[in-house]
């Protein structure tokens, strides 16, 4: 009983970052979900790529139960992959395909986040061989925790695109002010870091 309310919690905890990452790609232009917008390229959909890969290597090699089975994964998968290529959509690669693999991930994932204890052990390829054995739960852990970073930099890169800023959709868990009380705030946050520089 203990361990389904805990898998219970964590399944919402991982189901929240997800919704959130997926959520910045609304009503937004292709070009704007792909745009690089820091010096190390980080863009939305790159994101969303990134976090489906995430999830199938951690849910699915680390327990023996590959998503891509016999398949050929897509090269950005493989092993051999360049950097970053899971950081990135090419032109060819659609909205609609990516978000749709990553909703399939979670299938996957849920499957086995269900299918397995908690204290299942698995074994995660690309660690180093003396670490390399964990469990279901601490893979559990890391991966929330990694898909709510990634949701938080696609936060800050959709503010940059457009300025919408926020949680959730209907919950941006955002303090109430319109554009002329941001900018007022913004210029005393500057105000307050040029005195700290001169200090």
């Amino acid at each position: 009983m203990i361990e389904s309310h805990a898998k219970a919690d964590l399944l919402r905890y991982l189901q929240d970052g997800r919704d959130a990452l997926l959520w910045k790609l609304d009503g937004l232009s292709e070009y704007d979900i792909r745009r690089p917008l820091t010096p190390t390229g980080t863009n939305l959909l790159g994101l969303v790529k990134h976090t489906a890969g995430v999830e199938l290597g951690y849910f699915g090699d680390t327990f023996g139960r590959p998503f891509f089975g016999k398949d050929a994964p897509p090269l950005w998968y493989a092993d051999d992959a360049e950097p970053n290529a899971d950081m990135w959509a090419t032109a060819e690669e659609s909205r609609e395909e990516i978000v749709g693999l990553y909703r399939r991930a979670w299938e996957h994932s849920d499957s086995t986040i269900t299918t397995l204890a908690l204290d299942a052990i698995g074994h995660v390829p690309w660690w180093p061989e003396e670490r390399r054995e964990t469990t279901l739960h601490h893979v559990l852990v890391r991966v929330i925790a990694d898909t709510h970073r990634h949701a938080g930099h696609a936060d800050i890169v959709r503010e940059l695109i457009d300025g919408a800023v926020g949680m959730l959709k209907g919950n941006d868990n955002m303090p109430p002010g319109d554009e002329t009380a941001w900018e007022a705030h913004r210029r005393r946050l500057e105000t307050a870091a040029r005195e700290a520089g001169d200090a």
